[in-house]
């Protein structure tokens, strides 16, 4: 990753910042944007609410060209749906979704003018598999990969690839109140085929590997990252 520039959103915690230490220890020049520094990353941090400033104000501290954009922000809004209000949905699908588009939108020149890029988005498994609880954030994840589809399609004539990783509940402080203590941590073991949830470096591994010239050839795909759960019984 020497000579790649790298924009972060969302590194300060969780796959964020566990894909920003590892493309750190790789040799990227990172940026990074979001309401906080992230700890223990050297980076040019721009600092962006994303529900309260567009990003074309807020990432105002790009590089001339830039190789990899990597959207992380997300939510996990679990409730039964005669309980989810549309502000829930609108919440979800403006932080997923429209976010990532604004973020796209401020920093499209500078990607197309890379000439080999790769754009990274994030889904859910709950996008795939039918999950009770989830019809709000699943209707926004669904909606981030039909974004990272189209976009591929788009921007494949200028060498840009666009993917979205889909993973299964992972061991993050958005996730904590799923894994708050033993009995809840072992009963989300059991639901994965591989007999565990996953953790931020399960899925940095991909993301980084993705970043990579190594996966010159992957676009369009939507990955899932899951233990199993999107595909075995």
């Amino acid at each position: 990753m020497q000579g790649k520039n790298i924009l972060i959103i969302g590194a300060s915690s969780g796959i964020g910042h566990a894909l920003a230490l590892q493309l750190q220890d790789l040799g990227a020049t990172l940026f990074t944007a979001g309401r906080t520094q992230p700890e223990g990353i050297q980076s040019t941090h721009m600092v962006w609410d994303i529900t309260q400033t567009p990003a074309v104000d807020a990432l105002n501290q790009l590089p001339d060209t830039l190789h990899g954009l990597v959207y992380c922000p997300g939510t996990i809004n679990l409730k039964p749906f005669q309980r989810l209000t549309l502000d829930d949905y609108r919440r979800d699908f403006e932080l997923n979704v429209l976010g990532a588009v604004s973020a796209i939108h401020a920093s499209y020149a500078v990607i197309k003018k890379s000439k080999s890029a790769s754009i990274l988005l994030f889904s859910t498994v709950a996008a795939k598999l039918g999950m009770g609880m989830h019809s709000s954030v699943s209707v926004a994840k669904s909606a981030v990969e039909g974004l990272g589809k189209s976009l591929a399609a788009e921007l494949a004539p200028f060498n840009v690839r666009v993917n979205v990783l889909a993973p299964s509940l992972t061991d993050t402080p958005l996730a904590g109140f799923l894994l708050g203590d033993d009995t809840k941590r072992e009963a989300a073991n059991k639901r994965h085929p591989l007999n565990r949830y996953g953790t931020p470096e399960d899925i940095a591994g991909m993301a980084a590997y993705l970043l990579t010239d190594q996966a010159s050839w992957i676009t369009g795909q939507i990955i899932g990252i899951d233990g199993g759960m999107g595909s075995l019984k």
